[in-house]
């Protein structure tokens, strides 16, 4: 069984900065690719940002390309969120997802319905 713990959500005025990070526990954390969703009131959850397995391989929607950077660290079994810039349209609920990579071939960070595991969500809440 997997475990999801979000945490470092807050609130920010326009322009600051935000640190997600999310701590896995279960089973070979090097085995799953991770990503960042996030839903904000009213609308359906999107992608935010996903890193493969190795970490060496990332990518990012296109609203937050060049201000979010994603990172993981397989010896901590952590998946970190630098948020930099932050915009109030940024403002939502934060979820780290899991996705297990090792009988998969191809990876697909954008489709939701690859992900086998949440976590219960943080809140980022940006004022403008």
């Amino acid at each position: 069984q997997v475990q999801l713990v979000e945490s470092g959500g807050g609130l920010v005025q326009a322009g600051g900065s935000l640190r997600l990070s999310c701590a896995f526990s279960g089973r070979s954390f090097s085995s799953w690719h991770m990503g960042w969703w996030r839903q904000a009131p009213g609308k359906e959850r999107e992608f935010v940002a996903g890193v493969n397995w190795s970490g060496g391989d990332t990518t990012y929607a296109d609203s937050v390309k060049g201000r979010f950077t994603i990172s993981r660290d397989n010896a901590k079994n952590t998946v970190d969120l630098q948020m930099n810039s932050l915009k109030s349209d940024d403002t939502a609920v934060y979820y780290c997802a899991a996705d297990w990579a090792n009988d998969r071939p191809s990876w697909y960070p954008l489709r939701e319905t690859e992900y086998d595991y949440w976590g219960q969500g943080t809140q980022v809440t940006v004022s403008s």
